[in-house]
């Protein structure tokens, strides 16, 4: 198993969609705020604002997205290139071979959706003078539900990415259903109560809820946590058991 990570984490290292996603995203990062200050000048911007209302809100879209184009290269194209084939062939066994993959995956997508929250409020920061930053027990908390959604989302997409084994496919796929599903989920919730509950509980409802962290009683965040970690235990499992039965070609 370590020796399948290791190989997967170099390849992370190597691979072109993630340093491109995450050039573009430090570049975002750097120079968005950097246009703010020139708009509204430093001393208008309160941080703490700044980091709920754009970096919190936008990176919602980041988390679901940007990893889906990491997904279709990372992972869809290595079936397409017979890569998976011979990783296969290799004497370890599929579960290994696709939890190595998956962690390694989580891995890159948690680092994409780190870019933003520490980046982007980091430059924020600089050009403001740290005026009114967020508190830290308040960051802390959405840096780590941060990690703990980024994660669970990429569990579903390596799924996805494993069912549909063609780079191109797979990206446009997920980047639509990832666009798509939680207004559809929302729909259906109105009109069937069961989807309601569904909803309730759902890793795309409760990511719009990272913002409002501190207003959680103990229930509440205890279910902010839970959910994912069981998100991403179910769609890993899901996703090994359909590797081991899958006929890669």
């Amino acid at each position: 198993m370590g020796n399948l990570f290791k190989s997967e984490l170099y390849k992370l290292k190597k691979d072109r969609s993630f340093l491109l996603l995450t050039i573009l995203l430090v570049i975002v990062s750097i120079c968005y705020p950097l246009l703010i200050v020139f708009d509204e000048g430093a001393g208008l911007i309160k941080i703490s604002d700044f980091y709920q209302s754009t970096v919190l809100n936008g990176n919602n879209y980041v988390i679901k997205l940007a990893p889906c184009i990491l997904a279709g290269f990372f992972i869809s194209n290595e079936y397409s290139f017979g890569t998976m084939k011979n990783i296969g062939a290799s004497g370890n066994s599929r579960f290994r071979i696709y939890f190595a993959k998956l962690m390694v995956f989580s891995i890159g997508a948690i680092i994409i959706s780190l870019i933003l929250p520490i980046v982007m409020t980091g430059a924020s920061a600089l050009y403001s003078g740290f005026h009114d930053m967020p508190e830290l027990g308040y960051f802390v908390k959405t840096i780590g539900l941060t990690i703990l959604y980024a994660a669970s989302f990429s569990s579903l997409m390596a799924l996805l990415a494993t069912i549909l084994t063609e780079s191109g496919k797979a990206i446009a796929f997920m980047l639509l259903f990832f666009l798509l599903f939680d207004g559809i989920l929302y729909g259906l919730s109105t009109l069937i109560p069961i989807f309601e509950l569904v909803l309730k509980y759902s890793i795309f409802d409760l990511l719009l809820k990272i913002v409002n962290v501190d207003t959680f009683m103990n229930g509440g965040m205890n279910k902010m946590i839970i959910v994912p970690i069981i998100t991403y235990g179910i769609f890993g499992l899901l996703g090994s058991l359909l590797f081991i039965k899958k006929e890669i070609k």
